[in-house]
C-alpha cells in the first residue's frame, strides 16, 4: 500500500515508519522541518515538509503522494514545539496539539475526500482519561472523561477526532501514555529531580504503551482497514502509587515525595490532582481480539526497566 504518515518525525512516527516500510509499504511521511527530511529518508520514507494547520499544504501533499491510506500522527507536544511541561495550564501547553487535533484532522479528512482516500487512521488518547465513575478500567464502550478544569479543551479535541474520523469510516487508536526512546525524557528528568510527586494516595489509574507496540497496532489498523475506536494500551493499567515509585527506581532516583491533594491543587491545580487520584485506565481486549495485536512489552514493569537500564 501507499501510506501517508502525517507527523512522521515525532516519537511515534519514527517507530511507525520503519515498521510500515518493513512490511513492504511505500511511505510518504511529513515533517514541519526541512532539516528532518534526511531522517525520513534514513527511515525509508519519501519526506515532505508540511504544516498540518495549512489546508492548502495538506491538500497538495496528499494529492502528490496518492496514498491508499492516511495515518494522522500530528502533535506538537515535544519541548521544541510546546515548551516545558506545564501541568498548571495543560490546555495552554497543548494549544497547538489541540489545533492539530481539530483543524489538522479536518484538513486531512478534506484531502482524503478530494483524492479518493477511503481509509484514515488517527491518533487518540487513553491513559488516565476514562470517565471518572464506576470501576478503574474502561473499555471502548465507556465515554471519555470531559476533563478537569484547565484541560477541557484538550479533552474535547480528543473526542472531536474520534467523532469525525469514525464518522468518515476510519479508525482512532487511543494510545496509552507513550514510553520508549525519546517519549518520557521530560518525566524521567522530573522524577530524578524529585519534582514529580505522588499526589494523595496515588489511586488514580494510568495505562501505558511502548512506542513499538503502539506502532505495531497502527500497522495492523492500516493493513486491515479497520473502523471504530481501539484502546492501544498494555496489559496492566495501574495506579500512580504503583508505577511512579517503580519508574523512579528504574531511573536510579529517590522515591517520589508524597504531596497531599489539597496542597497539590494549590501548586499544580486540578488536572494533576485528578490524574493522580481519580484517573481511569483502559482495557486492550478489543484491540487484541479484533486486530490480532500482540504486545512485545505487555507491562510497563518490564518496559520501564528495559528502557532505563
Amino acid at each position: 500500500m501507499r501510506v501517508f504518515v502525517a507527523g512522521g518525525t515525532g516519537v511515534l512516527g519514527r517507530r511507525l515508519v520503519p515498521q510500515l516500510v518493513a512490511r513492504g509499504h511505500q511511505v510518504t511521511a511529513t515533517t514541519t522541518s526541512a532539516a528532518k527530511l534526511g531522517l525520513l529518508a534514513e527511515l525509508g520514507a519519501d519526506g515532505v515538509v508540511m504544516d498540518g494547520l495549512d489546508a492548502m499544504a495538506v491538500g497538495e501533499a496528499v494529492a502528490a503522494a496518492r496514498p491508499d491510506a492516511i495515518v494522522h500522527q500530528m502533535t506538537a507536544i515535544s519541548p521544541a514545539h510546546a515548551g516545558k511541561p506545564d501541568m498548571k495550564h495543560p490546555d495552554r501547553w497543548f494549544a497547538t496539539t489541540i489545533r492539530l487535533r481539530r483543524e489538522g484532522t479536518d484538513h486531512l479528512l478534506a484531502a482524503a475526500g478530494a483524492t479518493g482516500v477511503s481509509h484514515v487512521v488517527a491518533q487518540g488518547y487513553a491513559s488516565w482519561n476514562g470517565i471518572r465513575e464506576g470501576g478503574w478500567v474502561k473499555t471502548e464502550e465507556d465515554p471519555l472523561d470531559p476533563g478537569p478544569a484547565g484541560a477541557r479543551q484538550g479533552a474535547e479535541a480528543v473526542r472531536y477526532v474520534e467523532d469525525v474520523v469514525v464518522k468518515a469510516g476510519g479508525a482512532v487508536l487511543r494510545y496509552g501514555g507513550l514510553y520508549g526512546p525519546g517519549a518520557t525524557d521530560d518525566q524521567v528528568e522530573l522524577v530524578r529531580k524529585r519534582q514529580f510527586p505522588l499526589v494523595g494516595g496515588g489511586a488514580g489509574h494510568f495505562s501505558w504503551v511502548h512506542l513499538d507496540d503502539a506502532a505495531s497496532a497502527t500497522v495492523l489498523a492500516v493493513e486491515q482497514r479497520v473502523q471504530g475506536v481501539f484502546n492501544i494500551v498494555d496489559d496492566e493499567p495501574a495506579p500512580a502509587g504503583a508505577w511512579l515509585p517503580y519508574l523512579a527506581e528504574c531511573a536510579g532516583a529517590k522515591r517520589p515525595m508524597r504531596v497531599p491533594a489539597w496542597l497539590a491543587r494549590l501548586l499544580a491545580r486540578e488536572a494533576a490532582v485528578t490524574m493522580m487520584t481519580e484517573g481511569r485506565g483502559f482495557s486492550n481486549a478489543k484491540a487484541k481480539r479484533e486486530l490480532g495485536w500482540e504486545l512485545r512489552h505487555p507491562s510497563w514493569r518490564q518496559g520501564f526497566k528495559e528502557e532505563l537500564a
